[in-house]
Order: C-alpha cells, then sequence, then structure tokens
C-alpha cells in the first residue's frame, strides 16, 4: 500500500494498491507439468527401485537383530507393506505389458488391412483369469487355491439358505 501522511486525514475513498495472491498450484491436477505417462515415469524413476531393495534389506537385518517384542511387530508391518507394494507394482507392470502387446498386435493386423478388434473388459477379465490359473497350475498351488474358493462359495451359499431358526 502506498503510504501516506499521518498529517492529513484519509480519505473517505481512499485508493489500495492490490496485493496479488500467490496462487498455489498442485501439479498432479495441473495442465502445465504435463501428461502423466507410467512409461516415462517408470524409466525417470527406476532408481527407486533399487533404493527400495537397499531399504528392505535393511529393515529385515533390523528385525533380525530386534528383540524388543513391539518393535519386532512394528518392523514385520514395515516388511509386509513393502513386499505389498512391490508384487502391486509387478502386478501393474504385468498389466501394462500385457495391454501394449495386445495394442501392438492391433497396430501390425491394421497395417495388413485389417479391422482393428478391441477387447471388453469381461473379454479382458478372462484372459487374465486364465492366465492366473495357468501361473497357479505352474507354482503347484492351484488345488489350494480351487479349495479356498470352494470354501468361500460355501460360506457365501449356506448365508443365503434359510436357518434352522426360522423354520
Amino acid at each position: 500500500p502506498l503510504e501516506m501522511s499521518a498529517k492529513k486525514p484519509v480519505p473517505f475513498l481512499r485508493q489500495v494498491v492490490p496485493v496479488r495472491k500467490k496462487v498455489q498450484r498442485d501439479p498432479r491436477f495441473d495442465d502445465l507439468s504435463g501428461e502423466y505417462k507410467p512409461e516415462i515415469f517408470m524409466k525417470t524413476y527406476s532408481f527407486l527401485d533399487s533404493i527400495k531393495k537397499q531399504e528392505k534389506e535393511m529393515v529385515q537385518k533390523q528385525l533380525k537383530k530386534c528383540r524388543n517384542v513391539e518393535q519386532k511387530e512394528k518392523l514385520q508391518q514395515l516388511l509386509n507393506r513393502m513386499t505389498q507394494q512391490e508384487q502391486a507394482q509387478k502386478k501393474q507392470q504385468k498389466l501394462r505389458e500385457r495391454e501394449l502387446s495386445l495394442k501392438r498386435q492391433q497396430r501390425e493386423l491394421a497395417k495388413q488391412g485389417k479391422k482393428p478388434f478391441f477387447l471388453k473388459k469381461s473379454e479382458k477379465r478372462k484372459l487374465e483369469l486364465a492366465e492366473k490359473y495357468a501361473e497357479l497350475k505352474r507354482s503347484g498351488k492351484l488345488e489350494s487355491f480351487l479349495n479356498k474358493k470352494r470354501k468361500r462359495n460355501a460360506i457365501k451359499d449356506k448365508r443365503h439358505l434359510p436357518s434352522q431358526k426360522n423354520l
């Protein structure tokens, strides 16, 4: 604001210089930051994977040395969370690779002059499920997985049946 003389009375409608507010912007939602592309993001921040691996090893070492029960429990939870994040990242990467391979196939078919064919969400889900079953069969965990699924379905079915009390 302008400095005014203290000896003069302040006018009723005085002119105040407007102060510009700083506009805070979130780069996640701002167009100025550019478009999010997972491939570029993964390449740019690939060094984080090695850092995460080192941190995980450090937590494992601390877990082996730790004697305090509460501290050990916290470290175990942290380790579990790290492994879950790692698995989720691998799963996402597989999905991305699968989608990219489907896109490449469609481009090649389009180059040959054929009409492009895009999979529906349900068909993608079926392919994913078939891949999951193949992976379980390879690792030898298919039977245990199917048993768990049967038990879950049996519990659901029991819930919908009328109980003995109601009869």
